[in-house]
């Protein structure tokens, strides 16, 4: 089995914003959600911040517009309860809330039983704290699958999982680390500024 907490294909997954970014930034994005069993869900108020990108010229929620209309996630809205959730995780001090798309991902998830798929550590501190029960995995998870590993091949998943790290500055959390580099190699590891500095640094290898 690998590392992927993805290991139920019934039970859906729920990406967050920054989990978007990163598979448009892989430029694989069709092909791994092609690859993973499990369905795919977005809040649509992760669509409106993916949106509010066009002012910098971003062009995220044209990606998730493209691959909802090819049937590979659906955009879905919280309902009643998850609304209550949402707006539990949104009111109170700074430090203490998360903005709107990660408390929409927590609160789905949460709702329907699903894992919620982010980054961002804030998130899953708040999560981990008032929610110990919500099931949460990060972006390397989806390109850690063991379908994803074989549906892409080797060469494309090394590629996939370097450019979401140099152009969307993915974020690795400490267990996904040798994984990642062993993937990419030291030569391309040196290249991603979300990489630990101590990582970036070692000695290179051959490998590119």
């Amino acid at each position: 089995m690998g590392l992927s907490c993805l290991i139920d294909s019934k039970v859906a997954i729920v990406i967050d914003a920054s989990t978007a970014i990163n598979l448009n930034a892989s430029g694989h994005a069709p092909a791994i959600l092609q690859a993973l069993p499990n369905r795919t869900l977005v809040a649509d108020v992760v669509v409106s911040e993916l949106e509010e990108g066009r002012r910098t010229g971003r062009r995220d929620h044209e990606m998730i517009a493209a691959l909802a209309k090819e049937g590979l996630l659906e955009i879905v809205q919280m309902n009643e309860k998850e609304s209550q959730l949402f707006e539990s995780l949104v009111i109170g001090e700074t430090m203490d809330t998360l903005d709107d798309g990660e408390a929409a991902t927590i609160a789905i998830a949460s709702g329907r039983g699903a894992i919620a798929i982010i980054d961002e550590r804030k998130a899953n501190r708040i999560c981990a704290q008032r929610h110990p029960e919500a099931r949460v995995g990060c972006t390397v998870d989806l390109f850690a699958h063991d379908g994803v590993q074989s549906g892409l091949g080797a060469a494309s998943l090394c590629d996939a999982v370097f450019s979401a790290l140099q152009h969307a500055r993915m974020r690795v959390p400490p267990r996904y680390i040798e994984w990642v580099t062993g993937l990419i190699g030291q030569n391309r590891v040196a290249l991603c500024p979300s990489l630990p500095r101590k990582v970036r640094t070692r000695p290179t290898t051959a490998k590119v």
